[in-house]
């Protein structure tokens, strides 16, 4: 019996565009996270009101319903020249804020206007991260570049958590968003720099050598029916939307309601939360960056589905935040597995003539965060935030048994396209 390949975790770094779009996007992510954390707290503080975080919260999904819409033009234009646009967009945001904020006039009503024009873009970005990814990566470095770039996320939740709160406490809200437009400006001038030839000359390329190309609406369209008609897509985008209806609103935008209301804990005990679930979620994407080759992709993204519930359903029942922060650690790992293994399997598995699309539509499941908030607050008001959270467990729980029933062929058998071992030439 042969061994297993082995893999170096930094083989994707052998490609020039992945060199300069990781820490593009760690910036990026690191400038996401302090901004949430700032500005969450920020309303939750002067408004006193859980539906005005929620509603903060939910505007920064609202432009997820021209995820797909996005995707088109990134299969158009280029997923690098798209990304250097809607960072644009986030840079343009927070210099607003920093004036805002400098000149002592912010105010709760400005943050949410600032936050729903960024939020027409933000829920697009890390489809397309994925789909630039999938352009410049070789097929067989694809599983151990998705783990390393998803460590741009979890490691900015991490850091984000806590400096955005260190430099909020310590100095005010105003040179805590001089460094977010820091950020952004550098993951622009890094963007510039990724991406392949083919990217950055598609357009281009295909006004002077193909014909012309149906309209934007009549490509949108061929890229549901696509997903809608693949069963194995279906089965991961159902999956996907459950996880945004029911998981991530506790674990992203709701934590400030736990600390406050359950922990009794300020903004730095917050960023201690927060930090909790990014270091498990990192050191899930570390482990499958040198794993990845061995696993089977839909069966681990069920079961670290399952598991990531069962994380949360125990965090909702603890009462301090020594007890909590261990959970969400777990929590985080478990997260990390399932999203993945999900992102790869989406990549390794979908017609590469419909990369940015199917990102796009991916990017639509996030859509699931808004009924998701916005039920969770008049629950959290009549009931608590722990009856809500085993709420919210035992539906996704019970959902994503029904989902794998319901694709066992696609999902959950050994020799199904999803679980084939990826093995490295």
């Amino acid at each position: 019996m042969s061994a297993t390949p082995r893999v170096s975790a930094l083989a994707p770094f052998h490609v020039r565009a992945f060199r300069f779009q990781w820490p593009a996007d760690l910036a990026t992510s690191w400038a996401f996270e302090m901004e949430t954390l700032i500005l969450g707290w920020y309303v939750l503080v002067e408004t006193r009101s859980v539906m005005m975080l929620t509603v903060f919260a939910s505007l920064l999904y609202v432009g997820t319903l021209l995820s797909p819409m996005f995707g088109v033009v990134g299969d158009r234009i280029g997923h690098r020249n798209l990304l250097c646009a809607m960072r644009g967009v986030y840079a343009a945001c927070a210099l607003t804020l920093m004036a805002f904020t400098f000149a002592g006039v912010l105010t709760p009503m400005h943050v949410l206007v600032v936050t729903a024009v960024t939020g027409l873009v933000r829920p697009s970005d890390i489809g397309m991260r994925a789909a630039l990814v999938g352009e410049t990566m070789p097929s067989d470095r694809l599983m151990g570049a998705m783990s390393i770039q998803r460590t741009t996320q979890d490691s900015a939740r991490v850091a984000g958590a806590l400096t955005g709160a260190g430099i909020v406490a310590a100095l005010g809200m105003g040179p805590a968003y001089s460094v977010v437009s820091v950020l952004y400006t550098v993951s622009i001038l890094l963007t510039l720099k990724a991406g392949s030839a083919h990217s950055a000359s598609r357009g281009a390329a295909r006004t002077a050598g193909e014909p012309e190309r149906a309209s934007p609406w009549r490509d949108l369209r061929e890229g549901l029916t696509y997903v809608w008609t693949t069963p194995h897509l279906l089965a991961m985008m159902s999956l996907a939307f459950l996880l945004n209806l029911t998981a991530f609103p506790q674990y992203n935008n709701l934590l400030p309601v736990m600390a406050r209301q359950v922990f009794h804990t300020d903004q730095t005990g917050l960023g201690y939360m927060v930090a909790g679930a990014a270091s498990g979620a990192l050191l899930g994407s570390i482990i499958l960056s040198r794993i990845g080759h061995t696993i089977r992709p839909g069966r681990m993204m069920v079961v670290f589905s399952a598991a990531w519930y069962l994380m949360l359903l125990l965090f909702a029942q603890t009462q301090h935040p020594a007890a909590g922060i261990p959970i969400l650690l777990l929590a985080g790992v478990a997260q990390s597995l399932s999203m993945v293994a999900m992102a790869a399997a989406l990549l390794r598995n979908s017609d590469v003539r419909y990369r940015g699309r199917i990102m796009g539509i991916r990017m639509l499941a996030i859509y699931g965060n808004l009924p998701g908030l916005l039920l969770s607050a008049p629950l959290i008001a009549s009931f608590g935030y722990p009856p809500t959270a085993t709420l919210y467990c035992a539906i996704g729980l019970l959902f994503t048994l029904l989902i794998t029933v319901r694709w066992r062929a696609q999902l959950w058998q050994a020799d199904a396209p999803l679980n084939t071992r990826y093995t490295p030439r």
